[in-house]
């Protein structure tokens, strides 16, 4: 009797860095676009008037999470959506991470810090054009946040830059933040994502040419 061959392996696929969608491919909706319209402001509250977003006790279990892992903070349970099939995932451990940032860089901002579109080192670009800190100084920040080697090393290193970025209510996207997060845990695709924050975050600027009327060096 001949031995049939073996089978040929099946390549393994990456899991993928989109947003979770539902069964019927909507979009998941995560904590921070709670309260918000489509026009990316607060939604008005049922019984009428100016909403003033998320209520800051939920805000605090957020918080909770700071240098936490995963999953040990029954608070924050109720507010994931990601899927854990039995076992703390990529995807968990990043909106686990997102959640306790927005609940930092949300708390006492009468407008909304997630801003759909804009990246955190676009922001954080942007906070170097203020007078806040030198751009020295700032560089050296964004420079030790990216060359984090681990999520939690990231996280700690993103904590120390939110609360500044709060101080001068400037938003970014944290679904951007969450898919930098969950690539982050893989070492082959950290690379991209840290030229993607080097690209939003550095203003790289074409030397001016040289007028033809000065002498040459």
């Amino acid at each position: 009797m001949t031995t049939p061959p073996p089978a040929t392996p099946r390549p393994t696929t990456p899991r993928s860095t989109t947003p979770q969608r539902t069964k019927r491919g909507a979009p998941v909706e995560r904590f921070w676009h709670k309260h918000l319209g489509a026009d990316g402001t607060w939604n008005a509250p049922w019984h009428g008037g100016p909403s003033d977003g998320p209520p800051g006790e939920d805000l605090a279990d957020l918080r909770a999470g700071l240098g936490r892992p995963a999953g040990s903070v029954p608070a924050l349970w109720k507010h994931y959506t990601s899927r854990v099939d039995g076992a703390v995932t990529p995807e968990l451990e990043a909106e686990h991470g997102a959640l306790s940032l927005y609940g930092l860089h949300q708390q006492g901002q009468p407008t909304p810090m997630h801003r759909r579109g804009v990246s955190a080192a676009r922001a954080l670009r942007e906070l170097r054009g203020t007078d806040e800190f030198t751009s020295a100084a700032m560089d050296r920040r964004v420079a030790a946040a990216v060359n984090a080697t681990s999520v939690p090393a990231f996280l700690h290193r993103l904590r120390g830059l939110v609360p500044l970025l709060r101080g001068r209510s400037i938003a970014f996207d944290y679904d951007l933040l969450c898919g930098d997060l969950m690539d982050w845990a893989h070492p082959a695709k950290r690379p991209r994502v840290r030229r993607s924050w080097g690209a939003g975050y550095y203003p790289w600027e074409r030397a001016a040419p040289a007028d033809p009327a000065d002498p040459p060096s």
